[in-house]
């Protein structure tokens, strides 16, 4: 019973980032729709014009954020988990030469080419298999992701293979939303401050704190964005970045750098008509992956690398 509780108060603080999001998000539509756009706004045209740029941004930021949230990570498929005799065998062979044997008898058939600094292979002992490349162990949500990026609590989830276009178009859009909320409601934040009558309608407040919240937004999912950006003109993940991907021929931190135009189009795929819309394009499959050194003529990139597409999610992963 103890066990259950702590895992159901666990659940509920770990949704406290999402909820107060969430808020922040219902509140500044208030704050924007109603407190500026219909009660301060006084030309018909420009309440027109505020209104239905809002909304189809809001509706693209808040999709893509859900996408974020709710979709299911991916983990390693069964194929990559020790067997019992195998496991056995391990556990009971004290001998680090003998258990590095043993990990690389069992991963020669599977499709790795990154290896720990020591040139063994990538184990995790607590999912008790041999992590696909890109693969790391989230201690937060207790299992292997592939191409994990980072765990992020702002959306309870981890961002890996399956969502990361999701994230970066929800802080891509999220930037644009707050952007455009600080422009449009600069002009009625400074009449506020200028007006002379001090008590001004309370409402107003909502503007003035509207404006503020936006600019406070905007000047950190700059950052952000930015950096993923670069990360993405880079095919790099944010642990890779702080950890150098080992190769068998060693330690390369461009190892994966396709080129921008190739790096581009394995995020986000080859139909642009997709590009920014939150639904699952990115080429591959999550557990191999092109490098810069393979041959032109064996890209995997448009060759043996299938495009992971929603249909497939109910794909026998662990």
């Amino acid at each position: 019973m103890a066990p259950r509780v702590l895992w159901m108060c666990l659940s509920v603080l770990k949704s406290i980032p999402v909820l107060f999001i969430t808020s922040v998000i219902v509140w500044s539509y208030y704050a924007y729709v109603f407190q500026m756009c219909l009660f301060s706004v006084n030309n018909i045209a420009e309440k027109v014009i505020y209104i239905v740029i809002y909304h189809p941004l809001l509706a693209m930021m808040m999709w893509s954020y859900w996408k974020t949230i709710f979709t299911p990570v991916m983990s390693p498929p069964k194929e990559f988990l020790l067997p019992g005799s195998v496991l056995e065998q391990l556990q009971q062979d004290v001998n680090q030469i003998n258990r590095r044997a043993i990990l690389m008898q069992f991963g020669k058939t599977l499709p790795t080419q990154c290896r720990t600094l020591t040139g063994e292979m990538r184990y995790c002992e607590k999912c008790k298999a041999i992590k696909p490349d890109r693969a790391h162990h989230c201690s937060v949500c207790g299992r292997c992701v592939l191409k994990m990026d980072h765990h992020c609590p702002w959306v309870n989830n981890c961002v890996g293979f399956s969502n990361y276009k999701f994230f970066v178009l929800f802080i891509g859009y999220a930037l644009m939303y707050c952007i455009y909320v600080a422009l449009s409601s600069l002009k009625y934040f400074i009449q506020f401050w200028s007006a002379r009558d001090s008590s001004s309608h309370m409402g107003n407040l909502h503007i003035v704190f509207l404006f503020f919240a936006a600019v406070m937004f905007a000047i950190s999912l700059l950052s952000l964005f930015g950096y993923h950006c670069f990360l993405i003109t880079r095919n790099r993940t944010t642990l890779e970045s702080v950890q150098v991907p080992v190769f068998t021929t060693g330690p390369e931190k461009d190892g994966f750098d396709l080129g921008f135009r190739k790096n581009f189009a394995y995020l986000f795929g080859s139909d642009r008509r997709f590009w920014f819309l939150p639904t699952a394009t990115s080429f591959g499959n999550g557990l191999t992956y092109p490098n810069r050194n393979d041959d032109e003529s064996k890209d995997l990139l448009l060759g043996r690398h299938q495009q992971w597409s929603e249909e497939g999610e109910g794909e026998d992963f662990v």
